[in-house]
Order: C-alpha cells, then sequence, then structure tokens
C-alpha cells in the first residue's frame, strides 16, 4: 500500500495535470469558434463552384476535347491518397479516424492489385502510417509552422497534386479529412478530386452559351475546383481537431477530477488507519507500565 507521502505527491500531480488540461480546453474553445466560423463560411463558395463546375462538366462528359482533369487519364491503376491530419496530437480519436479510413483505402487497393502513393499533410498522419505504409510515401507538407490555415498553404498542397497529376505520376487523386459536424461529432470523409466527380443528377447549363466554350473554361476552373476542395477540407480539419481536442481535455479534465476524489478517499483512509494505530501503540504502551 504506497504511504501518506506518496499518495499526497500523487494528489499534487493529478491536481498539475488537471490545471494543463483545462487550460488546454480553454484555448481549444477560443480557437474552435474561428476555426468553426471559417470553415462554416468557406462551404457557400465551395458548394457553389461545385455547381458551376459540374454544370459546365455534365455538358461536356464524354466529349473527347473534355480536360484531362475531368476525363482523367483513362485508367485508374495508380492511386494517390492524400491524407489530412493534425501537427499535434491531444485531441482524442480525430487523427487516428482519418488514418483508419485511408489505411483501410490503401490495402483495399493494394488487394486490387492497383498501385498507392501517399501524400501526407500534417505530422500525426504520418507517423502513425509510417509503420505500414511507409514504402508508398511520396511526399509530405508540413503545415507546424502554420498558425491559421490560410488559401496559400491549399495552394501549395494542390500544386503539389495538380503537378504530380501533369507529369503522369497518378491516375486518381483522393482526399481524406474530418467533415466538421460539432464539438462532438467530427466525420471522416473520402473525397475523389482527380478526376473531377460529376453527379448523375447534375443539371447541364443549356440556358446559357459560354464565350469561350465550356472545355476552355472547365480548363481553367478545374484546377481552381481542386485548391477549393483542398481548401475546405484544412478548413473542415482544423475545426474538427480544435472541436476534438476541446472534448478530450473536458473528459481529462473531468477524470483527473474523479480520480483526485478517489485518492483523497484512500488518503484520508489511511490517515485515518495511521492515527488508529498510533493511538492503539500509545495505549498499549501506557497499559504496560
Amino acid at each position: 500500500m504506497p504511504s501518506l507521502k506518496d499518495l499526497k505527491n500523487r494528489i499534487a500531480s493529478v491536481k498539475s495535470t488537471r490545471k494543463i488540461t483545462k487550460a488546454m480546453q480553454m484555448v481549444a474553445a477560443a480557437k474552435l469558434r474561428r476555426a468553426q466560423d471559417a470553415a462554416v463560411a468557406a462551404r457557400p463558395y465551395a458548394d457553389k463552384m461545385a455547381e458551376v463546375v459540374n454544370g459546365l462538366a455534365a455538358s461536356v462528359a464524354g466529349s473527347e476535347t473534355a480536360p484531362r482533369l475531368l476525363a482523367g487519364t483513362g485508367s485508374q491503376q495508380t492511386h494517390l491518397l492524400v491524407v489530412m491530419t493534425a501537427e499535434r496530437g491531444l485531441c482524442g480519436g480525430f487523427n487516428s479516424s482519418i488514418v483508419k479510413i485511408a489505411r483501410y483505402r490503401a490495402e483495399k487497393l493494394k488487394g486490387e492489385g492497383k498501385t498507392v502513393k501517399i501524400l501526407t499533410v500534417g505530422k500525426k498522419g504520418r507517423e502513425q502510417l509510417k509503420r505500414d505504409l511507409s514504402e508508398h510515401f511520396v511526399g509530405h507538407v508540413d503545415l507546424s509552422e502554420v498558425k491559421r490555415v490560410g488559401y496559400e498553404n491549399a495552394a501549395e498542397v494542390s500544386k503539389k497534386v495538380l503537378d504530380m497529376f501533369d507529369a503522369g505520376e497518378f491516375d486518381v487523386a483522393t482526399i481524406f479529412y474530418n467533415r466538421f459536424e460539432s464539438v462532438i461529432s467530427q466525420i471522416p470523409t473520402p473525397k475523389q478530386i482527380i478526376p473531377a466527380v460529376v453527379p448523375e443528377d447534375a443539371a447541364t447549363d443549356a440556358l446559357y452559351d459560354y464565350e469561350p466554350s465550356e472545355e476552355a473554361i472547365l480548363e481553367d476552373l478545374l484546377p481552381r475546383s481542386v485548391t477549393t476542395q483542398i481548401f475546405t477540407a484544412l478548413l473542415e480539419n482544423a475545426a474538427s481537431e480544435q472541436g476534438a481536442r476541446m472534448s478530450a481535455m473536458d473528459n481529462a479534465t473531468r477524470n483527473a477530477g474523479d480520480m483526485i476524489d478517489k485518492l483523497t478517499t484512500v488518503y484520508n483512509r489511511s490517515r485515518q488507519a495511521a492515527i488508529t494505530k498510533e493511538l492503539i501503540e500509545i495505549i498499549s504502551g501506557a497499559e504496560a507500565l
């Protein structure tokens, strides 16, 4: 059984930990507000961009003059998986949930005889995938010095992806990220960005005559659409990370409080037992005299 001094030291240690987790929870709550506002504000633009691209793409789908970012390479042999995670931990299952669906997709593609390449964005995802899939790594984007995600960060990732596609290094690209729903709900989401996926019910813009042609407009819009989708994913990830960290630190603070209560109870009982033992020894000694 631990001594009274050991119990006292442990209680003090857990109290210090609780102060840290409480502070991290408050910081995450402050950051969450800004990150959530940014993610929500970006959604209408991304949705409208997707609507315009889908309308144009539906008009030229299957055409021999369709841009490569829409038509693809004619093959689906080589897949690029862009895995977006956080640079830091202590955010519950945020990173693991993204890595889980990315690893499952990679293993499934490998089982089908496909070639898999992985581009990681964020240190934590790279660390988790390194053990099983390090031979498939083709690049990494470090955002550890970025305090607030901006469009230029998405453009950096997009440039890497588009350059690889132009060089013929892959046929299909999919991004993996967490879509923010609430503080306690972040949805791991895979999304194919190259070639562009056109919904079957996408409405064609038959009422409009475009100048230049739809193909020429798509040549300019599709790269921007890829960057926009990556930017939206990064913003969703940023909000999800802070929500997950806030929830994880809240749980850690509660658990620390419960542990302090249990340790305090054990300490008081041990102290009471020690006092009782000393009284018995004093009484026994007095009676012996």
